[in-house]
């Protein structure tokens, strides 16, 4: 039943990767001007869940100066990744931004994983925590997938496109939850290494593409809205990781 109960608790956390498609009933006009908006939440939801939560929970895990080598090779293979991606569609004029939505699908991947990672431990101590973990797993995810579906939108991925990468990689949550399951506590450095990666896609993401993104709109009133976007977004996280 435990491993029952895992698999529920992360399918309703996918499903609500859906609520992102709230921005696509919004007319098209409106929406292009909510598009930097989006990808300044999705940037705060990114650095505060690394900062906020993966690098505290690598702390606890790893000696501090591993974490923050992991954290770097992380950041350092992300560029790397970048650079190839970029490489590859350097050629292709309407593929030249799409790169950034390909390596945020890939860091929400890993970050989707350790979730089902985490739900699927919190289940084996006791299903009361596991029903609590999850409960704050769907707070953090839920603000964060529609601004993904807002980052993914702006990287050139069409409205359905965009949708079905968004949930189809929520899902992977439930992967991590079965490995989660059936490694039990016996190999607690898996986990433990994931969180630094996570946590350096995470950091490269905001910091080399999506603010950049944001700075480009230069008026007033964007800029202040923009960096208010930004806290929110690590607001959210603040609030919801001791949820």
């Amino acid at each position: 039943m435990t491993l029952f109960y895992i698999i529920i608790a992360l399918s309703i956390v996918g499903f609500g990767s859906l609520l992102g498609a709230l921005t696509l009933v919004i007319n098209q006009k409106i929406l292009s001007k909510i598009l930097l908006s989006l990808v300044s939440l999705a940037a705060g939801t990114l650095m505060g869940g690394a900062f906020l939560d993966l690098l505290p929970e690598g702390a606890a895990r790893l000696p501090v100066t591993t974490l923050f080598e992991v954290t770097l090779a992380s950041f350092v293979c992300f560029l790397l990744l970048e650079k190839v991606l970029h490489w590859h569609h350097c050629n292709e004029a309407e593929d030249a931004h799409k790169h950034f939505g390909t390596l945020n699908l890939i860091g929400e991947a890993v970050h989707n994983f350790i979730d089902g990672l985490i739900v699927a431990a919190a289940f084996i101590t006791s299903p009361a925590l596991g029903v609590t973990i999850s409960t704050a797993v769907i707070f953090h995810e839920i603000p964060k997938e529609i601004g993904d579906v807002g980052v993914f939108l702006h990287a050139g991925f069409g409205r359905k496109k965009a949708v079905l990468a968004n949930f189809g990689i929520s899902m992977i949550a439930i992967l991590g939850g079965i490995c989660g399951y059936f490694l039990g506590q016996s190999s607690p450095l898996i986990i433990a290494y994931l969180l630094p990666i996570a946590a350096g896609g995470f950091i490269y993401i905001a910091a080399a593409d999506l603010i950049p993104e944001v700075r480009t709109d230069n008026s007033r009133l964007n800029i202040v809205s923009s960096f208010l976007l930004f806290l929110l977004g690590i607001g959210i996280i603040y609030l919801t990781r001791g949820a």
